[in-house]
């Protein structure tokens, strides 16, 4: 993101593989029980990580995708629910297209609630999405359970009973529960299809300057 704020990269689209981690927000470091809530993470096989952006711990694992859209902006600010509308927008469009009821918007008793979240049938959440703005552009990031929320609940439930947090693991739900065919190359592809439809994409991959300031940032969101 700082890169193509600062004008030394182009508009960036970004899908990842991401690490275990349980990834905490600002408003969980400040909690009461968050120490108790990073040993939970840990004791279940999550990394704790520290997050800019974002509502509360969101989990990330294997089963997960991770994907980033960095975009040059004077002003960023002013068009921040757009960006959430059609980033939503976007993610039900593509799993619509594998066969999943997607759907845009907060469903009860969600994990990591947010209004712009992409959900199954109006029932269950498959994405949440965060976002965070800097001078000269912002960054729109998305996790998408591909498969594995029985993971994510496992760890989810001591994590969010040391931080006070009240929600319904049963309104935890991944792409593969509802399209058992649909594996993480297939929604990926599907995905950047509907980006397609917008953008005029070009495949990279990241830079050695890139992977170098990520390397020296990356103390701001380790956990100690």
């Amino acid at each position: 993101m700082f890169r193509v704020a600062a004008g030394e990269l182009p508009e960036t689209l970004r899908f990842a593989h991401p690490g275990t981690t349980v990834a905490f927000a600002k408003r969980d470091a400040v909690a009461e029980g968050y120490e108790e809530a990073v040993r939970a993470a840990r004791e279940h096989g999550f990394e704790a990580t520290l997050r800019l952006a974002g509502g509360r711990a969101a989990v990330f694992h294997d089963g997960t995708m991770e994907i980033g859209h960095a975009v040059p902006d004077e002003e960023p600010r002013a068009g921040i629910h757009d960006r959430f509308r059609h980033t939503a927008d976007r993610l039900a469009r593509a799993l619509r297209e594998l066969g999943v009821d997607a759907r845009a918007g907060e469903v009860a008793g969600e994990y990591c609630p947010g209004r712009y979240s992409v959900n199954a049938r109006g029932a269950v959440k498959i994405a949440g999405i965060g976002q965070r703005v800097v001078g000269g552009g912002s960054h729109t990031g998305v996790v998408l359970v591909v498969e594995g929320e029985d993971r994510i609940n496992a760890v989810l439930e001591p994590v969010y009973a040391a931080l006070g947090l009240t929600w319904d693991p049963s309104a935890s739900g991944s792409v593969r529960t509802e399209v058992p065919s649909a594996g993480w190359d297939t929604v990926r592809d599907a995905i950047v299809t509907e980006y397609a439809r917008e953008y005029d994409l070009v495949e990279d991959s990241v830079d050695a300057e890139t992977l170098d300031l990520a390397e020296s940032l990356a103390g701001e969101h380790r956990v100690g």
